[in-house]
């Protein structure tokens, strides 16, 4: 069974799942991937490896970043020679290079089963262009992988009648994400965070909580973006810029390092009118590394953590304060919340699972097209 594998990947972490894909009996993969990457978190470039016939890379019109309006610099994304069986891009279907992949496949490749994938679980408004263009991607779909429950809900009430399946996109490498084997006990209680520095992110939520903690709490933040400075602005006037550190953005296999040094990991995200948390796959990350989560009740939050962490109502400071209290006040506690969580990745999110499901949809739909011949 031969697989056309689109998607944006920058990293090794995220790679080993399409390494695991090619390594499972009777398939064969080939991935098409931007030739370079730039975002507030990562730079990088030449992301293919030299040699490698199994990879494609390929320049983007527009930011590869953005997931609606970049496409693809190609016409057939080398369908004619391929032939693939099934054509799985990971784009959403409101996205021109959603529609960019689906136009291939009619032309070059029609019989090819095509999977797209989709994050959003906000059923905002559309402009009409847009919704022509989604109409036209899902007609022409035959799957769509949800990473939550709420994104496959919104599809059904839109009336897409193929298959899904709620099945992240990326899972958590573990060879990469683990317990540290040596970390040390220390007399601060560290509660970190790792993503972007946005506001729909929450990260004034967690300070304000900072300040209403015993001062042997610290907090780490690592990531970048534009709201950094108003963050170090605020730590100082909440007195806290003896207990905050900022940490640059850096590549995960830095960041599990730092994450497994952590006493607890924090997503306070704020849903907004066009967002909520999709995913929050840092959550998993940490939970790999076996440190205790605590997040705030944003969209996918609670689906990802389940029974392996603590959940606050999101933007409640006070209550905030109050998990991470009860964490540094209840050792049994974390180490209780560390081994949930690192058993729930190691069941539902490792990329071992996550390729391990996606080839049973490949198979399924290429046994049900066989069987409608």
């Amino acid at each position: 069974m031969r697989i056309l594998f689109i998607a944006r990947y920058r990293d090794p972490t995220m790679d080993r799942k399409v390494r695991l894909l090619a390594q499972m009996e009777g398939l064969t993969v080939r991935h098409v991937r931007p030739a370079a990457w730039r975002d507030d978190l990562l730079a990088a470039t030449e992301l293919a490896e030299d040699g490698r016939r199994d990879q494609v890379s390929l320049p983007m019109l527009g930011r590869p970043e953005d997931p609606h309006r970049a496409v693809y610099q190609t016409v057939g994304f080398g369908l004619r020679q391929y032939q693939p069986d099934v054509i799985h891009a990971e784009e959403e279907p409101d996205s021109l290079a959603a529609l960019q992949v689906a136009w291939a496949r009619a032309i070059f490749a029609p019989r090819a089963r095509l999977i797209l994938n989709t994050w959003q679980n906000v059923d905002r408004p559309r402009r009409p262009e847009v919704r022509w263009l989604t109409r036209q991607t899902l007609q022409a779909t035959d799957a769509v992988l949800c990473a939550n429950q709420e994104a496959e809900d919104i599809l059904r009430r839109h009336s897409y009648h193929g298959e899904t399946e709620v099945l992240p996109a990326v899972g958590v490498d573990l060879e990469t994400f683990r317990p540290c084997p040596d970390r040390p006990a220390g007399q601060e209680f560290v509660a970190g965070y790792a993503g972007r520095f946005v506001p729909e992110k929450g990260l004034h939520t967690l300070l304000e909580a900072a300040a209403q903690t015993h001062p042997a709490l610290a907090l780490r933040l690592i990531g970048a973006g534009p709201e950094q400075a108003a963050l170090q602005a605020r730590a100082v006037a909440l007195g806290l810029a003896g207990r905050v550190q900022f940490v640059p953005a850096m590549r995960p296999a830095a960041l599990a390092a730092y994450l497994c040094q952590l006493d607890v990991l924090v997503l306070p995200s704020l849903t907004t009118p066009v967002w909520k948390e999709q995913f929050g796959r840092v959550l998993t990350e940490a939970m790999a590394c076996g440190v205790p989560v605590v997040g705030s009740s944003s969209g996918a939050i609670p689906e990802v953590i389940g029974e392996a962490g603590l959940i606050f109502p999101e933007g409640d400071a006070a209550a905030l304060a109050a998990c991470l209290e009860h964490l540094r006040d209840a050792p049994a506690l974390r180490q209780a919340l560390a081994q949930r969580g690192r058993a729930r990745v190691q069941e539902n999110y490792s990329q071992a699972v996550i390729a391990a499901r996606t080839a049973a949809v490949y198979r399924r739909l290429v046994s049900e097209a066989a069987h409608a011949v």
